[in-house]
């Protein structure tokens, strides 16, 4: 197994074409079991945007003997590295997160995905090991962004829209604003990255990760962990150096975590010492209404305004 990262500064990515109307997008699910109703709910909602979703020949599939996972490793990325490697996919949108992609993603066809060329890629959750994985095998940009058969996405328009625009008029989105504050005040500038606090702790020392976030405006966000399991995901980051020259940081949604108040401290107390601005409740991840945000892009944040605005659209 290849176990070299990749480099340890954050860099621009190359950015893949937008979509247009017709396009073609496959629904993998390289995570958690995916319920059909939820599945065919998300696929009308892309089919409303003028797309032709095609869902991959796995995506409903259950593992023989661990229910938290949606079918087997081997199958999960077949189903990934076929559409990938379809000419006529265009885009590739993850079902759900759950739990599932690190046990996938060393058995992809890196050199063959590299050679299929950009396309779009849009998850959050678990599907960070596979926004790292992306950046540092394919340089490409990604959406870190709802998922076609989530509650959150389903059930609300801002969520929906915010995608939408992303994937077909992304100079309309070039600055994404919060309603949160500045935990730490002020401006920096750097390249986007990061995704789930838990999933970017477990993947230290792995394949097909960044060995630090050096120059990274970083994005963090989780759910469902208690105050303490934060607390060691942070610190473990930092023991590991991850967080050395890091310009920024922007705070998502910290759901079912326990009273923001508690979490909020936890956060100034290990990250507000990095000496650089930090923008909380920016309004990503595990939360109603959403934000798209995209990897692997130049841009600056305000954390005083609550603003982080792209140096160029997130597609081209």
């Amino acid at each position: 197994m290849n176990r070299t990262t990749g480099p340890s500064r954050a860099e621009p990515l190359r950015r893949p074409p937008r979509l247009a109307p017709g396009a073609r997008v496959a629904v993998v699910a390289p995570s958690g079991p995916v319920p059909e109703e939820r599945l065919q709910a998300g696929l009308d909602v892309l089919r409303g945007w003028d797309l032709d979703p095609v869902a991959a020949p796995h995506v409903l599939d259950r593992h023989g003997r661990f229910d938290y996972l949606a079918g087997g490793d081997a199958d999960r990325a077949a189903d990934l590295q076929a559409a990938w490697c379809d000419p006529a996919v265009d885009a590739v949108v993850c079902a759900r997160g759950g739990y599932g992609a690190q046990r996938m993603v060393d058995l992809l066809d890196w050199p063959a995905m590299r050679a299929a060329g950009p396309k779009v890629f849009v998850g959050f959750s678990d599907i960070t090991a596979l926004h790292e994985a992306f950046a540092t095998r394919l340089g490409l940009v990604t959406l870190h962004g709802p998922m076609a058969a989530g509650v959150d996405f389903l059930k609300n328009a801002r969520a929906q829209e915010h995608l939408r625009a992303t994937l077909f008029t992304p100079e309309s989105v070039r600055t994404l604003a919060s309603d949160g504050t500045a935990l730490v005040p002020g401006r920096a500038r750097g390249v986007t990255l990061g995704g789930c606090l838990a999933l970017l702790a477990a993947g230290l020392g792995t394949p097909h990760t960044r060995a630090r976030a050096h120059g990274g405006l970083v994005c963090l966000e989780d759910v469902g962990e208690e105050p303490y399991r934060l607390d060691r995901y942070l610190t473990q980051l930092s023991r590991a150096g991850w967080f050395d020259g890091v310009s920024g940081l922007l705070l998502g949604s910290w759901t079912q975590c326990g009273p923001y108040e508690r979490v909020r401290a936890l956060l100034a107390d290990r990250l507000g010492g990095l000496g650089v601005p930090v923008a909380e409740q920016f309004g990503f991840g595990h939360c109603d209404g959403a934000l798209t945000v995209p990897f692997g892009v130049t841009a600056e944040l305000d954390a005083d305004a609550g603003t982080l605005t792209l140096d160029e659209p997130a597609l081209g």
